[in-house]
């Protein structure tokens, strides 16, 4: 008895999702040989799915975003597919492309090693901040959040760095939460609690979105008690001693530096790559794919390697996008898996389409936010709807967990490739 394993590297968005459509659209057409079977096995390090997108709320407030709403379990969203699908808690440290292998370091401090027939991967990205990130597994995280809220209550005066969506939404849920809501008319708070200044390297807040949606979200931030500081950079952060409470020193491109309780880093992402050969990724230290196929087509990659998610390549980022990267990504993988199986050659490909429509939805505290959808303008009223309620954990989370969106394969067309040859491996 063998068996043949698509392994899945993530357990986040990303993964879960490449997880479901294997097991509901390529599983089931993969040819049946006697003495053979087949499975999709899902590494993380945690057996939770974290709810990242309300990270800027969760980190301020374990009230506002209680640790209940953040976390799900992986496993049960499985059930329908025992045995078929398996679960590893632990981290990949090493892909052997020739022997189609992966090195896993399991939470137990085990060392697997785990064949695959097809490997997607889904690892996605980690900030500098810990605050956004979930490294190791729930308890870790909650720990972190645990000891920021209890030196946010005496802060009086806090920097963020970086005018992205991470960063503006975490200062608006901080400033909102310190200082209070304003009145109706009110331009600012009357009597703020702290200092709140969040440094945008950019000249506009939202790169993402057009110029004035950002100046918008300036005014929601200022009418929150937050200040924007344009045109500047973070170089460097270092505490002014080591007892407890004692500032942090956060230096500025412009030769100025400021000083305060607590300084939170939200200047980007971080490709969670460190364990894979240098020569698969770009200059962004993402994993370089053909942006039309999904594949991952260095030389030395070898056959039916697949990456979905914001660590790949081919994508601006974003959950919104998965949902045009995943069918792509997980038909082809079916292709190249069948015609390898069967020893035969693969057919057409199926092709992803980027939407690059300003998209970008972003709450500013508990009832302001700015966004666009598709190129469309978004009222501040209906960012709430969509997300500054609950950051989409009512709408979203479950079906996410369940895959529900990939219940149908969807209508495609095949493309012929110059690149089949490389595929069947």
């Amino acid at each position: 008895m063998s068996t043949e394993t698509i392994l899945i590297l993530g357990g986040s968005f990303a993964g879960l999702s490449a997880a479901h459509w294997a097991l509901k659209h390529v599983l089931p057409q993969l040819p049946k040989k006697e003495g053979v079977t087949y499975n999709v096995t899902v590494v993380n390090p945690s057996k939770d799915l974290y709810w990242r997108i309300a990270a800027p709320r969760a980190c301020a407030s374990k009230e506002m975003m209680p640790a209940s709403k953040i976390f799900y379990p992986i496993e049960p969203a499985f059930t329908y597919a025992f045995p078929k699908f398996k679960f590893v808690q632990g981290s990949a440290t090493h892909v052997d492309p020739a022997g189609q292998t992966v090195s896993v370091a399991t939470v137990e401090g085990e060392q697997l090693s785990i064949p695959y027939a097809a490997l997607v991967i889904a690892t996605g990205w980690s900030t500098p901040s810990p605050l956004f990130t979930q490294s190791t597994d729930r308890a870790a995280l909650e720990q972190v959040y645990n000891a920021f809220q209890a030196n946010l209550k005496n802060a009086k005066s806090i920097v963020v760095g970086g005018g992205g969506p991470v960063g503006v939404e975490t200062a608006g849920e901080i400033s909102e939460l310190l200082n209070g809501k304003p009145g109706f008319f009110a331009s600012a708070p009357k009597n703020p609690k702290a200092k709140v200044t969040l440094v945008c390297g950019d000249k506009k807040l939202l790169p993402v979105l057009r110029e004035a949606i950002g100046k918008d979200a300036q005014q929601f931030l200022k009418r929150v008690g937050c200040d924007v500081v344009y045109n500047t950079k973070v170089v460097g952060s270092s505490k002014l001693g080591s007892e407890e409470g004692a500032k942090t020193k956060v230096e500025l491109s412009n030769g100025e530096s400021l000083e305060a309780d607590i300084y939170i880093d939200a200047t980007g992402m971080r490709p969670n790559t460190g364990f894979l050969p240098k020569e698969w990724l770009d200059n962004r230290n993402k994993v370089a794919c053909n942006p039309k196929t999904l594949r991952v087509e260095h030389e030395s990659a070898g056959p039916r390697i697949y990456v979905v998610g914001d660590v790949g390549s081919y994508t601006r980022g974003g959950v919104m996008d998965q949902a045009l990267a995943i069918p792509v990504a997980m038909t082809n993988l079916r292709t190249d898996l069948i015609a390898h199986l069967n020893g035969t050659v693969p057919g057409g490909d199926r092709h992803y389409e980027p939407n690059l429509k300003e998209s970008q939805v972003v709450p500013i505290g508990t009832q302001k936010g700015v966004g666009a959808f598709n190129g469309n303008k978004l009222p501040s009223q209906m960012v709430w709807m969509l997300k500054g309620r609950d950051y989409m954990i009512g709408m979203m989370a479950q079906p996410t967990l369940r895959g529900d969106q990939y219940k149908k394969e969807g209508k495609w067309t095949p493309v012929v490739s110059s690149q089949v040859g490389l595929s069947s491996g």
